[in-house]
């Protein structure tokens, strides 16, 4: 594989893992908003509660609330497989060269 190639490969696969995990920000922030234990009440901007939602802490036990954070909870599963796919793919090449 060409060095350019490879650059624009490596480019493209950054926005695609960027734009996952975008999406799964987007869905933590929707689980604090339905959660009534993660609301943000303080009417300052904070952080998402990430790592709330992904263990099932303080988050709303209702059916809707509950798929939002399985859908999430693949999203990074999706982001965490694509980092495992690009080491793989480094080092195979890696060890061709």
């Amino acid at each position: 594989m060409t060095g350019t190639s490879f650059y624009m490969l490596c480019g493209v696969w950054a926005l695609v893992m960027l734009a996952i995990f975008i999406h799964a920000i987007r869905l933590s922030y929707r689980i604090e908003a339905r959660s009534p234990d993660l609301a943000n009440r303080s009417g300052f901007p904070r952080n998402a509660m990430m790592f709330h939602t992904v263990t099932n802490m303080n988050v709303a036990r209702d059916q809707e609330t509950q798929a939002m954070r399985r859908r999430m909870n693949r999203l990074l599963l999706i982001v965490l497989a694509g980092f495992a796919l690009l080491w793989a793919g480094v080092s195979l090449v890696q060890s061709v060269e």
